[in-house]
């Protein structure tokens, strides 16, 4: 099943949403969305009734989905959003891709948090997305998720939440001096939180100080695989949140880091360096295969290209 959203009509629909709920609950096939150039403001929810929607634009540059809300914006209620409310892209279908576009925030810079996708159900893969926000720009909420070749950019805090994620070859950019990459609440349980391989970390001209991380909850649990990082990374690399308890519980992690930023002859003590045979047990398959043995390669008719594992 195909549907065609075109801002100048020649598609199915105008709007994302409304080709959203065009689709029937409970579809027991893929449905795949393609989005013609444009910018589309708009609010966009896709509910957990709807599984295994693929979404693809025409490029980042080209298909754009944004919206402008913040924690201060006051809802239908009266009463302002907060952080959960105040997001332009929402995910609580199963299944879910998204390829070729971007999912943008443009509250602007100081207004709080603002996000820009929110991301609640399992099995969730991205390819060529871009994440653009300031704070709380990705909240990875719950489930499994890969993203492969996305460009992620914010200030502070700005990839959070429970989830476990792989991030593939990603740029990881920070806009603000003294800013925080991740700020993970891992569950206790859960072996695996944030896994970044072979990715980029960067900072915009003149900012520094960045934190690769702090724990939103004791069980913070990031890894940093092969990645290039900056100048902008702090040489201590991880914040604790100005609670010292929870440097005995959080997982901070690098392998290989390299770049100016990459020295971790100055890390924090409560952070380690994993060795060559501790790194090789991070790969797509053990993180997100759980016990359905799920491969974000080979699902829902978008595979992509396999990072160095």
């Amino acid at each position: 099943m195909k549907i065609t959203v075109d801002l100048s009509g020649q598609g199915d629909f105008t709007t994302v949403q409304s080709a959203i709920d065009s689709i029937p609950d409970t579809c027991d096939t893929t449905v795949l969305i393609e989005i013609k150039k444009g910018v589309y403001r708009e609010k966009i929810s896709i509910p957990s009734s709807k599984p295994s929607i693929r979404l693809v634009g025409e490029g980042t540059d080209e298909t754009v989905l944004v919206y402008s809300d913040n924690a201060h914006t006051l809802g239908d209620d009266g009463e302002p959003l907060g952080t959960f409310r105040s997001g332009s892209f929402y995910v609580y279908a199963d299944d879910f891709s998204a390829e070729q576009l971007t999912i943008r925030n443009d509250s602007g810079p100081r207004t709080g948090q603002a996000v820009a996708a929110f991301i609640d159900a399992d099995r969730i893969s991205f390819q060529h997305v871009r994440f653009e926000g300031d704070q709380d720009t990705l909240y990875a909420a719950g489930g499994r998720h890969y993203f492969a070749e996305c460009h992620i950019e914010g200030d502070v805090d700005f990839i959070f939440g429970p989830a476990t994620a792989v991030f593939d070859r990603c740029t990881i950019h920070c806009k603000r001096t003294g800013g925080y990459l991740t700020a993970a609440n891992t569950p206790e349980d859960e072996p695996f939180g944030y896994v970044f391989m072979d990715c980029t970390i960067s900072g915009d001209p003149g900012v520094e100080n960045v934190y690769l991380g702090r724990p939103w909850r004791a069980f913070a649990n990031v890894v940093f695989l092969r990645s290039e990082m900056d100048q902008s990374v702090h040489p201590v690399g991880w914040h604790n949140w100005n609670q010292p308890e929870r440097e005995e519980t959080s997982r901070y992690a690098e392998f290989g880091s390299r770049g100016p930023g990459g020295d971790t002859s100055a890390r924090v003590s409560w952070s380690r360096q994993l060795s060559e045979a501790e790194a090789e047990q991070y790969t797509i398959e053990t993180v997100l295969g759980g016990t359905d043995g799920w491969h974000p390669l080979y699902a829902n008719g978008a595979p992509v290209k396999a990072a160095k594992d």
